[in-house]
């Protein structure tokens, strides 16, 4: 056969692989945002009723406990239908878990609704700019993976310890770390998506919804500390 044929016969190959992979992680993109915006949707509204009927902050490490139980049976059952509802029961353990800090913001400054508001919008922007970053630029961000990892596991201790040992000043350290690092990992996973490193969109839409709710809350911290009114 002559190679001038094989050349063409591989190139068409490779590019049919790719255009395969590209339909399938935009599958798996548009099935994400459709979950993604479901659980948002389902966060928010059990995070009203939780702050309208003034639910009590359950704390630390009650909120901790049920995350990560919900986010390990979520975890096994991600290839199963039984994935979507646990999902649901974890973004909306979440939103429960958010309404009582939303509710001590808006109660301890005279401007906390804006502040509330001033979040939502910061972390509208920032996920709609990580996100459209990743759409449309051809860097590889592959490589963030074990910084955001590490990154992340060195913040979690480190608020665990600001926590423990009442340090104001270090908690806005974390809060200003988590607001970079989750910027990132949207980056990180919008990216995964498109190019077919993460197919699963339970675990996608969960690793995005982290994201989110952590943005949102270390935004608001920040906010709170540095334009709170009494």
């Amino acid at each position: 056969m002559d190679k001038s044929v094989v050349r063409q016969y591989s190139q068409t190959g490779t590019h049919g692989q790719d255009l395969l992979s590209t339909a399938a992680g935009n599958k798996v993109l548009r099935n994400t945002y459709l979950l993604l915006s479901m659980t948002l949707l389902f966060s928010g509204v059990m995070a009203w009723v939780a702050a309208a009927n003034n639910w009590p902050y359950l704390g630390p490490w009650v909120t901790l406990g049920g995350y990560f139980g919900l986010l390990f049976l979520t975890t096994s059952l991600r290839n199963s239908a039984w994935g979507l509802l646990s999902i649901f029961a974890l973004t909306g353990f979440m939103g429960a878990t958010l309404g009582p800090i939303i509710s001590m913001y808006t109660n301890a400054f005279s401007n906390g609704s804006q502040l509330v508001i001033m979040a939502m919008g910061g972390t509208g922007v920032i996920f709609l700019g990580m996100s459209g970053l990743a759409l449309v630029s051809k860097r590889d961000f592959s490589w963030l993976g074990k910084f955001l990892f590490i990154g992340i596991l060195v913040a979690f201790v480190a608020g665990l310890g600001a926590l423990f040992f009442d340090m104001p000043a270090l908690s806005l350290a974390v809060s200003s770390a988590f607001v970079m690092l989750m910027a990132g990992l949207i980056l990180y996973q919008t990216q995964a998506i498109i190019r077919g490193g993460e197919t699963n969109y339970i675990m996608a839409t969960i690793t995005l919804f982290v994201a989110i709710y952590n943005l949102f809350t270390s935004l608001l911290h920040l906010l709170g500390f540095f334009a709170g009114e009494d």
